[in-house]
């Protein structure tokens, strides 16, 4: 059996944002529905490539769909604190992109979560089944910063 990686810090990753929590985040035992976690990965990835695009990335020739998408737990998050969510690039590959979204709480050096985040990039201009494409130029521009060696 391998030994699981560190516990990421803030010095793991490159760009960051900031998510503010809501009361019905939480689920009845009191921390952030697993659910919630998904959906703040989700939107770091692509509010970071509508803003480093400055465009539409739903209307691109080629689009990244979800392959796969993971999250490890550390510690308890939850309402009302605001969420801060750093943003990495593990892996920048011909038609895909791995990133490592760390998500903090309270000024902790260490991630409370990280999330794994996979798009593979398809053909926006034909029905599915949708063949794979090369990533665009506008996301590897967008993404080469954010690369983690």
């Amino acid at each position: 059996m391998s030994e699981r990686e560190p516990r990421p810090t803030r010095a793991d990753y490159t760009a960051w944002r900031t998510a503010t929590t809501r009361w019905a985040d939480d689920d009845v035992y009191g921390h952030m529905n697993n659910a919630t976690y998904f959906e703040l990965i989700d939107t770091a990835v692509n509010a970071h490539l509508i803003e480093a695009t400055r465009g539409d990335i739903r209307g691109l020739p080629a689009i990244g769909i979800v392959a796969e998408v993971s999250c490890r737990y550390f510690e308890e998050m939850g309402f009302p604190e605001p969420v801060e969510l750093g943003l990495a690039v593990e892996r920048l590959g011909r038609s895909s992109v791995v990133y490592r979204i760390g998500l903090f709480q309270c000024d902790g050096d260490q991630a409370r979560a990280e999330g794994r985040f996979v798009h593979v990039y398809v053909d926006n201009t034909v029905p599915a089944p949708r063949p794979v494409v090369p990533v665009p130029d506008a996301i590897r521009a967008a993404v080469e910063p954010l690369v983690r060696t």
